[in-house]
């Protein structure tokens, strides 16, 4: 018999702040970059009830740690579960077994914001978030301590929820966050463009960047989803988290390349290449620069690694036993 730690969603939430996530996703990416091997999401669909199973992989041989992700959603309940196994990538073991749902906004905030550190001009000050859920929250809380921010504006289309985010991230945040009326209002003049909605509809017009912007689209990992219109990839550099995911489920990419705006080609390639310095990041000021974070394994497993340890240096959580296969298949 093993042990593994298993971790309820309180155990985690105030382990780690903003800034550690990103550090640790940072590093898992860099190990990407250097042939980490990690796969796109699979979904299983069900037609009745209605609802979705998704799991995806990675492994970190540096950080001594592989697992990932997996979660049901939608169905009767209208809502999601998502769980996280961690073993260690030296033994097999399992390590931990995490509830995902208090570190889900951390650790995609967390790719997001080192995708904006890489892409992002170094004087990005302006931000545009479409969007106001937790997912805008934690790209937004991220992305705070890459970029010294001085002003963010947030379109959201219900406008209570964009004004009550725009308070609460008031007085998190040292710069100026305010809600305006339109995604046009808020991409005027942004140095960096967060989208973070379940949009299946381009959320705002690519005509609208300006020059030297950076825009990272977190909510388009499914073919039907698009927040990005075909004008803002013909006119950026795309850079995705998983390169493979422009096949698979990269929506915004997958629809203009069908409308015939951009082709295969136009993949610039991987965060992780650009990390390791594979490829350059940003070229010159007036360069667009695109990164689509549709959230893989890489993430999950750096920040599930790192919740487990500090999580077992704080004697949080319970023990569970798993027992190894030859043991359950022989009874030995």
């Amino acid at each position: 018999m093993t042990d593994c730690l298993y971790l309820g969603s309180g155990d985690v939430a105030d382990l780690a702040e903003p800034a550690e996530y990103v550090a640790a996703v940072r590093d898992a990416y860099r190990q990407r970059g250097e042939g980490a091997p990690a796969e796109p999401r699979t979904k299983l669909v069900s037609e009745e009830p209605p609802g979705m199973f998704t799991t995806y992989a990675a492994v970190l041989p540096e950080t001594g740690a592989m697992g990932g992700y997996m979660y049901g959603a939608g169905f009767g309940e209208r809502d999601a579960w998502f769980v996280a196994p961690v073993f260690d990538a030296e033994s097999g073991e399992p390590l931990a077994l995490l509830d995902g749902a208090s570190m889900n906004p951390f650790k995609t905030g967390a790719v997001g914001a080192v995708g904006t550190d890489a892409l992002a001009r170094r004087d990005a000050t302006s931000l545009a978030i479409i969007g106001s859920g937790a997912q805008a929250r934690g790209q937004l809380r991220a992305i705070d301590t890459v970029r010294d921010l001085e002003t963010v504006w947030v379109y959201s289309p219900t406008k209570e929820n964009r004004e009550d985010f725009a308070g609460e991230m008031n007085k998190r945040l040292d710069a100026s966050v305010a809600a305006v009326a339109s995604s046009a209002a808020a991409v005027e003049d942004a140095d960096i463009v967060v989208t973070a909605t379940n949009a299946s509809e381009p959320v705002f017009d690519g005509d609208h960047l300006e020059p030297g912007a950076h825009v990272t689209a977190m909510g388009q990992y499914d073919p039907e989803k698009r927040e990005l219109d075909a004008r803002t990839l013909e006119r950026g550099t795309y850079v995705l988290d998983l390169a493979a995911r422009a096949e698979t489920d990269a929506g915004s990419f997958i629809q203009a390349k069908a409308e015939d705006a951009v082709t295969d080609a136009d993949v610039y390639g991987e965060l992780g290449d650009v990390l390791v310095n594979r490829l350059p990041g940003r070229e010159d000021d007036e360069e667009i620069t695109i990164f689509d974070s549709g959230g893989t394994a890489i993430e999950t497993v750096a920040a599930a690694h790192m919740l487990y340890e500090r999580a077992a240096e704080a004697d949080r959580g319970q023990t569970i036993d798993f027992a190894p296969a030859s043991e359950a298949l022989t009874g030995e």
